[in-house]
């Protein structure tokens, strides 16, 4: 930290002041004066070092400014960032800075996902404790994403491992077990014989292989911790139907896949075997049954079969909570049971398939006929179920509950103490939080807390005989489920949040991250922000607002054709249209892959950090392809970027050149004005389409090469005279800068300082731009009142019209009338062949309208077929 900022954290603890203050004071930096030189990597780094105070303090934090929350997922601790996080923190990056440069007080934070198995092992190899490796890839990973120029908000910073942390997370697991949605219960489940714990089935392959060790997986029969996410499928599912998600797309349909059709209830029996109360769930799409039906089937197979050791021709006797009647339970395989279940209630008297189940296996059955009402008895089921608190909720019948139990070291501890007197009984809320014990001995292997006696043995909360603390500990998906509201108020001492400080800054405006985290992740922290609406700490259900998913980045793989073998690329040659291994010539393949140590296709972002530079960096992952899109990582696409950097760092040269010098009059009063009025109508357009996609599509790619465009408009054959004294020319010139800030702010600091070189700046006097601030303070681009924007209609999905209407008339269009001036227009009018089912109507201001027409279906006429005589 240089000695200035040192002395000013002294007198200003607090961090926003101190931001500011610094951002204050670099403001005034000028330009480097490099401007007769051609640019190059060792000019680009001294502009990066020149400027990096600046970019990396730009204030955010003006409260009166209204807030928008840009999240990207926080990465786990590795050590060093992968092209995967140069990607997706080069995405949120930019929308931060473009919803700043458009007046918003931008949320953009970041931290830790600290907790979890690799970190563990890792250490263990390393002979060093996992939290001296953890914090030690996070000072690591920090300094590199500061080397990339990102503007988070690390006075927000969290890591899941603090203690300070994961209070909160045993704060929320407490209050789920209050209201019985976090419970103890033995199910079978899939073990790593190698790193000795639970997997989830998700983390298991299609070979029954675990997803770190390679492992065969066992089946085992262990007592876990559960939280009941199905109580809330049925919510879960229709929520992801509401208006106010934006650009989820496909991930709809991969969020309701996993969660299913929830088109029955399960409610909660018990059964009571040796002095012992065991409790199950029944799901049934007939919710009827639980009022009418008269016994029950369980397969041999089901975990409460297998702790009570029943052998398969008992019967057992279960406690139905809706009737208060006790049912039979026939233990066999030779049942229906639904899909995902092992136990069902049959109804013998209404349904057919359970009548011939109680024939088939000798089952008592009455011969009493009665009529019922289905549906009003289904209500009643249900209302009767939840009334009691035992159920009655709808979901799949497919769907499980969320197991979090993780049977190692390295987790948030469970906070339950296990008492002989009292049964399991929570810690109590002042004594949060329980920490992790500081232990060695994981040189000599895998740790786990049982262990660790002097942790283990405890008092019990309620009557102070000697207890036992629960040894597991949670999945970090428990940690992650909830980071997002911790980020909005990480310095509360009394709750995890406040309402009143989440109120008016969820939901989440954009959450980026990888698809591969679309649907358990996403599913978790779903529930979790459902569950802290049911207790009234926020005021909307769903968390996350719009989905930005963001591809994989791709590397060029080479494997020999005959083995499979991994090659590196320095050992292979093209020979023709053939790749072959240098040392035997042997025939070679090439794939684009997921980037990877073992497959030799992996891109060091340190590399292009020394190489080209950060902002270059940025530019390279974000042009090309938008963020849904694998991106194929190559040298190859070096050059265009390159080139468009030289071309800006030239135009700037050539402006001050012309602005410098008296430059003789060459062309009409007349054919200025067409340049001026050429370069107005390209400006207006590429800060509409580039605007259209940083704000609404997040299509970066895409308003990217629209810069570009425009960049190639402002060096296509323009007079020297019209560079030099042409209004339209200075204003694109610095909407350009601004409009590429974003994504290159080093960059284009030093190109605005250049500007601010010339003299007589001809917008200095129409207040158009602040020249006081600097590039990443100014004001995002808005095009002129006067010019013509797109006004599409599509009909049936397909394009019949567009006009064109100027931007404020645009601004004001309404539904209604965008309708009534489509209709008059002759290229709708005939494609409407019927009348109209629906319309829907986009409107995106300063960019574009779109209205959809959708036509009533024509109803086919049924033909008779009258045959052949």
């Amino acid at each position: 930290m240089p000695a200035i900022q040192m002395a000013l954290s002294r007198n200003y603890p607090n961090p926003k002041l101190l931001r500011n203050l610094m951002c204050y004071l670099h403001r005034s930096k000028s330009s480097l004066r490099l401007w007769e030189e051609d640019v190059n990597t060792e000019i680009k780094l001294k502009i990066e070092k020149h400027w990096s105070n600046v970019v990396l303090n730009q204030p955010s934090n003006n409260f009166k400014k209204k807030t928008h929350y840009i999240l990207p997922m926080f990465p786990y601790p590795s050590g060093n960032l992968h092209m995967g996080h140069v990607r997706v923190y080069s995405i949120s990056d930019t929308l931060a800075r473009f919803q700043q440069l458009n007046g918003k007080n931008c949320i953009h934070p970041i931290g830790w996902d600290a907790f979890g198995l690799p970190a563990e092992n890792a250490a263990i190899e390393r002979n060093i404790p996992p939290h001296t490796w953890t914090e030690t890839n996070i000072n690591s990973m920090k300094t590199q994403l500061q080397q990339l120029g990102f503007n988070f908000n690390w006075e927000r910073e969290i890591s899941t491992c603090d203690p300070s942390y994961y209070k909160w997370t045993q704060f929320i697991f407490l209050k789920l077990f209050e209201k019985g949605l976090a419970y103890q219960s033995k199910e079978q489940v899939n073990w790593d014989p190698v790193d000795k714990t639970v997997l989830a089935d998700e983390q298991v392959d299609d070979l029954g292989c675990s997803w770190r060790s390679g492992a065969k997986v066992e089946k085992k029969y262990l007592t876990q911790w559960f939280i009941k996410t199905t109580k809330f499928a049925k919510d879960l599912f229709d929520g992801l139907d509401s208006e106010e998600l934006e650009n989820w797309k496909d991930i709809i349909n991969l969020q309701k896949h996993w969660i299913g059709e929830c088109d029955g209830v399960s409610v909660t029996f018990k059964l009571s075997v040796n002095n012992q109360v065991k409790t199950f769930d029944v799901w049934t799409s007939e919710p009827y049954k639980f009022i009418h039906g008269n016994f029950l089937t369980m397969s041999p197979r089901h975990p409460l079969i297998h702790e009570l050791k029943c052998h398969m021709s008992n019967s057992l006797t279960c406690h139905n909570p809706v009737t208060n009647r006790d049912l039979p339970i026939y233990i066999t395989d030779d049942a229906i049971y639904p899909i995902g279940k092992d136990v069902s209630i049959a109804c013998s008297i209404f349904d057919t398939d359970d009548n011939n189940t109680a024939v088939s296996l000798n089952i008592p059955v009455s011969n009493e006929q009665y009529e019922i009402n289905v549906d009003g008895e289904n209500q009643k089921a249900i209302n009767i179920a939840i009334n009691k608190n035992v159920g009655g909720h709808f979901v799949s019948s497919k769907l499980k509950d969320w197991l979090i139990s993780r049977q190692r070291y390295w987790g948030t501890p469970i906070p339950i103490v296990h008492c002989e007197k009292c049964g399991v009984v929570p810690v109590p809320y002042e004594e949060l939080p329980v920490q992790l014990p500081k232990s060695d001995s994981h040189k000599s292997g895998i740790q786990t807390l049982d262990k660790i006696d002097e942790w283990v043995n405890c008092k019990c909360p309620k009557c102070q005989s000697n207890a036992r603390r629960e040894t597991d500990t949670m999945d970090t998906f428990v940690d992650s489920s909830w980071y997002y509201y911790r980020f909005l108020d990480p310095a509360n001492q009394e709750m995890p949040f406040s309402v009143e400080n989440v109120r008016n800054q969820m939901p989440v405006d954009i959450y980026i991250g990888g698809k591969e985290h679309a649907v358990l992740h996403l599913y978790y922290a779903r529930f979790m922000s459902y569950f802290f609406n049911s207790l009234g700490w926020t005021p909307k259900k769903e968390p996350f607002k719009k989905l930005v998913v963001q591809g994989m980045v791709m590397g060029q793989s080479y494997k020999l054709k005959t083995s499979g073998k991994y090659v590196p690329p320095e050992q292979v040659e093209k020979v023709g249209n053939e790749y072959k291994e240098i040392s035997t010539g042997e025939l070679v393949l090439t794939q684009w892959e997921k980037m990877s140590k073992s497959k030799y296709n992996g891109e060091n972002p340190e590399r292009l950090l020394s190489t080209y530079g950060c902002d270059t960096t940025r530019l390279l992952i974000l042009a090309d392809v938008p963020p849904a899109t694998p991106r194929r990582w190559s040298d190859a696409t070096l050059p265009g970027v390159l080139n468009w950097q030289h071309r800006l760092w030239m135009t700037i040269r050539e402006f001050l050149k012309h602005r410098n010098n008296n430059v003789a009059h060459s062309i009409t009063s007349e054919e200025f004005n067409k340049y001026e009025r050429k370069i107005w109508e390209s400006r207006n357009y590429f800060i509409a389409t580039t605007t259209y996609h940083y704000k609404y599509t997040q299509k970066l790619s895409v308003g990217i090469s629209r810069l570009q465009s425009l960049t190639s408009v402002l060096r296509n054959k323009i007079p020297p005279e019209v560079v030099a004294k042409s209004k339209e020319f200075e204003r694109a010139l610095s909407d350009l800068i601004i409009m590429l800030a974003p994504v290159t702010p080093h960059f284009c600091s030093e190109l605005w300082a250049g500007f601010l070189l010339a003299p007589n700046r001809i917008c200095d006097s129409q207040n158009i731009i602040d020249w006081s601030k600097t590039v990443l303070e100014q004001k995002w681009p808005k095009v002129d009142d006067d010019f013509e924007l797109s006004f599409l209609c599509k009909v049936d999905g397909a394009d019949r019209c567009e006009l064109k209407i100027k931007a404020r008339d645009l601004s004001n269009l309404s539904h209604e009338k965008a309708l009534q001036i489509m209709l008059n227009e002759d290229s709708v009018k005939k494609r409407l062949k019927t009348d109209i089912h629906r319309t829907k109507f986009e409107l995106y201001p300063d960019c574009r309208a779109i209205l959809h027409i959708f036509p009533k279906k024509k109803q086919k006429v049924a033909q008779v077929d009258e045959g052949v005589a």
